[in-house]
C-alpha cells in the first residue's frame, strides 16, 4: 500500500453508474408528437359535438405527460462514481440537483456484501467497513450488478496486492 496522497495514487478501477433512461431525445419527441396528435384529433371530435371543455382536458393531459417525462429526465442526471486507487476506495454520489456526497474506504479493510432474492438473483451490492454499510450500484439491473460485482472484486483484490487490475 502506498501511504501517499490518494489523488496521486495509481488508479486501478473507475466506474460511473447512472440511472438508465430507455427513451432517447428523438424517441421522446416522436412519442410526444404522437400523444399530442391523438389528443388533438380526439379533442376535435369532442369539440365538433359541442363538448368544448373536453378539448382543454386533452391539452392538459399532454402537458402532464410532458412534465412527467421532464421530471424523469432531470432525475436521470444523478451519478455514482466509484474509484479505486492503491490506497483508497472512493464512492461519490451526485444527485440530480448536483449535490455531492463522498465516502472513502481503505481497500484493505472494505468488504463486499451481496443480497440475493429467493431465485438467487443479485439484488444489492454493498461495501462494509468498520461497522458501516453503503449500498452501491442500485440503478443497475441484476445481470449488470453481477458484472459490476466481478469487476469490483477483481479491482479490490488487485488493490490489496498492489497490482494493476
Amino acid at each position: 500500500m502506498n501511504p501517499a496522497n490518494p489523488e496521486t495514487d495509481r488508479e486501478i478501477f473507475s466506474a460511473v453508474i447512472a440511472p438508465h433512461r430507455s427513451l432517447s431525445r428523438r424517441g421522446f419527441l416522436i412519442f410526444m408528437a404522437a400523444v399530442g396528435g391523438v389528443s388533438f384529433a380526439t379533442g376535435l371530435v369532442f369539440l365538433s359535438m359541442g363538448a368544448w371543455p373536453v378539448f382543454g382536458f386533452f391539452g392538459l393531459d399532454v402537458l402532464l405527460v410532458f412534465l412527467a417525462f421532464r421530471a424523469n429526465y432531470i432525475s436521470g442526471r444523478a451519478r455514482e462514481v466509484i474509484r479505486i486507487t492503491e490506497s483508497e476506495l472512493l464512492v461519490r454520489r451526485i444527485s440530480a440537483k448536483g449535490a455531492m456526497v463522498e465516502w472513502r474506504f481503505n481497500p484493505y479493510w472494505v468488504r463486499i456484501d451481496v443480497g440475493r432474492d429467493h431465485d438467487g438473483d443479485l439484488q444489492t451490492v454493498s461495501l462494509t467497513s468498520h461497522g458501516s454499510k453503503l449500498e452501491i450500484g442500485y440503478w443497475l439491473s441484476p445481470p449488470e450488478k453481477a458484472d459490476f460485482l466481478a469487476a469490483l472484486s477483481a479491482a479490490l483484490a488487485a488493490a490489496r496486492r498492489g497490482l494493476p487490475a
